[in-house]
């Protein structure tokens, strides 16, 4: 069924989200399309795929998934094989680049930190994929190592390199963790019907977040349903949007210029997952997200009990956390710490500087979330993951400043992270649920810019050659509608 009607709006409100002066952007939203209902399950024989299947849609690979661990790995493996193999391959080559770090040094320190943390259903899980992989394509090279370093990248390139650097430096290494995405969570008075509205973009690098391209509806044979964004070969979210069966709904947005990894901790991925299937309160989600924690990607969780229809933030560094909770208000993410301990402590963050992205940016959402508040719904969280105002000058805008990021158009880049002047990322896909919706585990979802607008690789390596060598990993980036997906 296709929804023909756009995110609704008023003149106020379009004139709040910066649109009027802009409205090739709101045109290009284009329409938002219902997936068809999951089909039938895969032709292979193979007794372990029964009950799994995967439909392509706008962008998208959906896959059913479940069973035991093992079943849901293997599923998992087989029904992604070759993207799976697409994206170890871009990491084998962007990251002696970007990370000065070639694969095998992300293959010896997952084996050597991350396998022994985690727990039999992880690893099974795991395992199962790389069988799944070789099972559908036998020609392909992939084993538990590399499907546990892809699941830990993020930790391994953001957090454990520089603190190796540091430690070198006797703690005076350059501090770089990522500052970016955008998110939101709201209830009570401040949505239109009184129920939880979240919504996110994620934040990467081009090269690697146009792969980021799996939405996986996951039935465990032990715990909550898991319906969530993925990339192919995680076991977890990654960017965490994640709508469990126990009502509970969950994303992130990292702790800008955040410094600390523990490495004998437990990594994040394998907590986001099992907070994921085992959470059913927020008291739930904070407990399995701290424990072990190994300090690495650092986040600012969002958190909505749709039972107890109470939101939350968690601010979780390696040494201090600290929990915020309401039954009526909103939090927003853009990479800005609150909590005084944690800013002195664990980051290098300057609150004071105003004209950071992440203090632009929040800025941008705390002016949504009053300008709207009452008419919060999910068309609106939608259109707010695309929006293109500068906070700083009360302009449209193509840049890091804006919710939907646009770096490669940004002369200045995003130095609070290191990317530099023109560099091929930003926002990359965006999801936005309710609660009506969540408690039938439906979520809408873009691939692709969220505002609408496509990024040509061979266009802007021809205008930007410095980054040419990204050719031929860097691919186009269609922005295709928002589609609503749910779960068989």
């Amino acid at each position: 069924m296709i929804r023909k009607n756009r995110p609704r709006f008023s003149l106020r409100t379009a004139a709040a989200l910066g649109l009027i002066a802009t409205v090739f952007l709101v045109s290009a939203c284009g329409k938002k399309q219902d997936a068809p209902s999951p089909g039938s399950a895969s032709p292979a024989a193979d007794p372990r795929l029964k009950g799994s299947f995967r439909e392509d849609r706008d962008g998208w690979a959906f896959v059913h998934l479940q069973g035991s661990p093992r079943e849901v790995g293997f599923q998992h493996g087989w029904h992604l094989a070759g993207e799976i193999d697409d994206v170890l391959k871009t990491m084998a080559f962007y990251f002696p680049q970007s990370a000065k770090r070639d694969w095998a040094f992300f293959r010896e320190a997952a084996e050597r930190m991350f396998w022994p943390k985690l727990d039999p259903e992880a690893r099974e899980e795991i395992e199962g994929i790389t069988e799944g992989v070789r099972a559908r394509r036998p020609d392909l090279a992939c084993d538990r190592i590399d499907i546990t370093a892809l699941n830990g990248w993020i930790e391994l390139a953001w957090y454990y390199i520089p603190y190796l650097e540091d430690k070198a430096k006797s703690g005076s290494g350059d501090n770089k963790a990522p500052a970016y995405c955008s998110a939101f969570v709201a209830v009570g008075s401040y949505t239109a019907d009184g129920g939880v509205v979240m919504a996110h973009n994620n934040w990467t690098e081009y090269i690697l977040g146009e792969r980021w391209n799996a939405i996986l509806d996951i039935v465990p044979d032990r715990g909550h349903r898991v319906l969530m964004d993925a990339m192919p070969g995680y076991i977890h979210s990654g960017d965490e949007f994640v709508v469990n069966g126990a009502g509970l709904l969950t994303t992130e947005t990292t702790m800008s210029q955040f410094k600390g990894f523990k490495e004998d901790g437990t990594p994040e991925f394998a907590r986001a997952r099992k907070a994921a299937q085992y959470a059913a309160s927020i008291d739930d989600f904070v407990r399995i997200m701290t424990a072990d924690n190994n300090g690495a990607y650092a986040n600012d969780w969002l958190v909505a009990d749709l039972n107890a229809g109470e939101i939350a933030r968690l601010e979780l560094g390696l040494k201090n956390r600290r929990v915020w909770r309401t039954k009526d208000g909103y939090y927003v993410g853009a990479n800005f710490p609150l909590d005084e301990k944690v800013i002195a402590e664990e980051t290098t963050f300057d609150p004071k500087n105003t004209a950071q992205s992440v203090c632009v940016r929040r800025s941008r959402w705390e002016a949504l979330m009053e300008e709207n508040r009452g008419t919060i719904d999910v068309d609106k969280a939608m259109a707010f993951l695309g929006d293109h105002l500068d906070a700083s000058t009360g302009r449209p805008a193509d840049n890091a400043n804006t919710l939907c990021g646009h770096v490669d158009s940004d002369a200045k880049g995003l130095p609070e992270f290191s990317w530099a002047p023109y560099y091929p990322g930003g926002a990359v896909q965006g999801k936005a649920t309710s609660a009506a919706l969540a408690r039938e585990f439906k979520i809408w979802a873009r691939m692709g810019h969220p505002c609408g607008r496509d990024f040509g690789a061979a266009t802007f390596s021809a205008a930007r050659p410095e980054w040419a060598w990204q050719i031929p990993y860097l691919k186009d980036m269609k922005a295709h509608p928002w589609t609503l997906f749910r779960g068989q």
